[in-house]
Order: structure tokens, then sequence, then C-alpha cells
């Protein structure tokens, strides 16, 4: 089943959606708490941080409609690739606007409504291109490939931050450096998963697998 053109690469997109999705929210909260003192820190308190991050969840529940239209309209490949494209321009967005609360604020609402799309396209994806008695499976791997990919950048994450360092009033902590080599990792991740969306086979058929598997569903 995961041999199949489509959900082969519609599995290797979730493991890089789940990355880009993921890397954001372990480094902008940060920016958001650390001190003044580091010179980039913007001093907010954890409910404050929470509060600035709020936005994200609400557009990524409000472009999700846009994305069933999407799909419908321009099959779910197209929503698929325009939403990391998305989530590209929000990572260059937060490089460029990470000395303020709500630059980073901007930046998550783009992000997060990338990643609306792209996740609302994914088992669009997978449900056409499998048999019915397969859509469980199906979907159920897909959502294991997003975990692994929330895994690998909370690991690639902490390697870059623990790696850039500075020290602040005889405390060490992650470099300004260190949080913009994050995000434009971030960026080109999910750079790499608008390729991989482009690259999925078009239109799906999975009537004609059925069919295919089981003549007997043929009608006369």
């Amino acid at each position: 089943m995961t041999a199949r053109p489509v959900v082969l690469l519609t599995n290797a997109e979730s493991l890089v959606v789940g990355f880009a999705m993921y890397a954001q929210s372990l480094i902008l909260p940060q920016l958001l708490q650390l001190p003044e003192a580091t010179g980039f820190g913007l001093g907010q308190s954890m409910v404050a941080m929470g509060l600035w991050m709020l936005p994200g969840g609400l557009m990524m529940m409000l472009v999700s409609p846009v994305g069933a239209k999407i799909s419908a309209a321009r099959t779910p490949k197209v929503t698929l690739a325009l939403g990391s494209a998305v989530v590209a321009v929000g990572y260059l967005l937060s490089v460029l606007l990470m000395g303020s609360t709500w630059g980073i604020t901007v930046s998550v609402m783009v992000i997060s409504s990338g990643v609306g799309l792209a996740y609302g396209a994914m088992p669009a994806l997978i449900m056409g291109s499998v048999p019915h008695s397969e859509t469980g499976s199906a979907n159920s791997f897909n959502t294991l490939m997003r975990s692994v990919g929330t895994s690998v950048a909370g690991a690639v994450v902490g390697v870059v931050l623990a790696q850039m360092t500075h020290e602040v009033g005889g405390i060490t902590m992650p470099s300004e450096k260190g949080f913009q080599t994050g995000l434009l990792i971030g960026a080109g991740v999910a750079a790499v998963a608008a390729l991989i969306a482009c690259a999925i086979p078009g239109k799906a058929s999975r009537e004609a697998e059925e069919h295919i598997e089981h003549p007997e569903l043929e009608t006369a």
C-alpha cells in the first residue's frame, strides 16, 4: 500500500511538513520569552507568549474551509503545494520580523495558515489513492510520518540552539544567529515540501485499482 506513488510521496510530504510545523513551535515561543537583556528576546511572560501565538491556531481553523474549496476546484495536490509554499514564506517573514511581538504573531499566522492548508490536503490525497478497505491503515501511517517529522524537528532544532550559544550575565543561552539558523532550516524544509508536493502524481484512481484487485465489483 505504501509503495503506491501517491501514498509514498504524500507520506514523505507528511514527514517534512511535520518538521516545518513543529520547528517554529520550538523557536518562536523562546524568542518571545527570552529577556530583553539578550538584545533580541522580547521579555514576554508565558501567558503573554501563549496569547501572541494564539492567532496562529485561529488562522489554521479559518483556512481549513478555504483549503477544501481549493482541493475541490484544483485537486488536493495543488492545496498541498500551496500550503507548503506559504509555510516557507512564513519562516522567511519570521527571520525578518523576529525583533517584535507583532512580527512574530504575523509570522505564526502565515505559517499556521500554510500548515492548515497542507494538513487538510494530505488525508484527501491518501483517501483518493487507496481502496476503501485500506483507508484506515493508510491514514494511520500518514499520521505516524507526521510524528516522525516533529521528532526530527525537535532533535535538529535542539542541536542548532545548543551549539550556537552566547553568554548573557554569565548564563549560556542560544544566540540570535542560532534562532535565525533554525528558522532558515524551517524555511528550507518547507520549500522541499512544496517540491515534493509538485512531484505527486495527478488525480488518483482508487476506483480503477479496486476494479483491478476486485473484478467482481465491476458492473455488467
